[in-house]
């Protein structure tokens, strides 16, 4: 069983500040660092880290190639990763302030250069019970998700940064929703998190949702099998790839044959030590911290 994660890949420039710019405003950073990143490449190195055999597909410009390495060091196939030449590679200007919370704005480059036949011709190499990891840093999700539904793999999908385009997405196709609860209400039209669960997986039975709701923990749902799982107590130093971590090792431990308690255990713990460190891919711990960890839920 493999794993084809189609997505993202960044240059990070992550600020230091007191607290996130105003409009108008100009601030001295209290420091500024260099990470890769990208929702696509951060998920693609946490599965890999969880233990799946995974495959990246997406595009860097002439300018990425050390994203390119890190994946590579990290296990990470990247025969489908395609380089162009009339566009850099994405990144992302990212403020993190003094309590680690973190805001974002990304230019998409290479991210937004997929073409449907590249998408086709790469799907078409996977097979049935393969899954598919997808986020929204890049274009041709549509065309993707279809493709990967003839081949009979399992979809994933994050719709993350949520718009518009999420909603004209064939989402009756997709078998895990990877979602927050902003991006639950906004999906199903409904006020609160409790209400956009319930709506989800009655709007699309088929999928399994896993809800991730901050300091209340996260959430799993798969018909009427509902699963909670708390937090657990760390420093909480930088946000940035926290969703992708929890992502990365939910999925991965699922693929190891894991049930859904113990993914959202593994999960959790995951995501939780990514939280205590900078960056978003250096952030991301291996298996072996997760299993041998000793974290406390709150």
């Amino acid at each position: 069983m493999k794993v084809l994660s189609y997505g993202s890949l960044n240059l990070d420039y992550v600020f230091r500040v007191d607290h996130f710019v105003r409009p108008g405003e100009t601030m001295i950073a209290l420091d500024r660092q260099v990470f890769p990143g990208g929702k696509g490449l951060n998920q693609s190195i946490a599965l890999s880290r969880a233990g799946a055999q995974v495959y990246h597909a997406g595009a860097i410009g002439q300018d990425g190639e050390m994203l390119r390495r890190l994946l590579e060091e990290n296990g990470v196939d990247t025969r489908y990763l395609r380089v162009r030449s009339q566009v850099g590679t994405g990144n992302a200007i990212i403020q993190v302030n003094r309590s680690g919370n973190n805001c974002i704005l990304a230019y998409g480059g290479s991210n937004q250069t997929m073409c449907e036949w590249e998408a086709k011709e790469t799907i078409s190499q996977f097979e049935a019970g393969d899954f598919l990891v997808l986020q929204n840093e890049i274009n041709e999700i549509g065309c993707m998700i279809c493709a990967a539904h003839r081949q009979k793999m399992k979809i994933v999908l994050n719709p993350s940064p949520m718009n518009e385009k999420i909603l004209d997405l064939p989402l009756e196709l997709v078998d895990y929703f990877m979602i927050n609860e902003v991006e639950a209400q906004d999906i199903s039209g409904t006020n609160n998190p409790e209400d956009a669960m319930k709506a989800l997986g009655e709007k699309y039975p088929q999928a399994k949702i896993v809800l991730t709701l901050g300091k209340l923990g996260v959430k799993y749902k798969d018909g009427e099998q509902v699963l909670s799982h708390g937090i657990y107590d760390v420093p909480v130093v930088d946000t940035t790839a926290a969703g992708d971590t929890f992502t990365g090792f939910f999925i991965g431990s699922i693929m190891q044959g894991n049930t859904p308690e113990e993914a959202l255990r593994a999960a959790s713990i995951a995501s939780s030590i990514a939280v205590s460190r900078k960056g978003a891919a250096p952030s991301i711990p291996t298996w072996q911290e997760v299993n041998f960890s000793n974290l406390t839920l709150i």
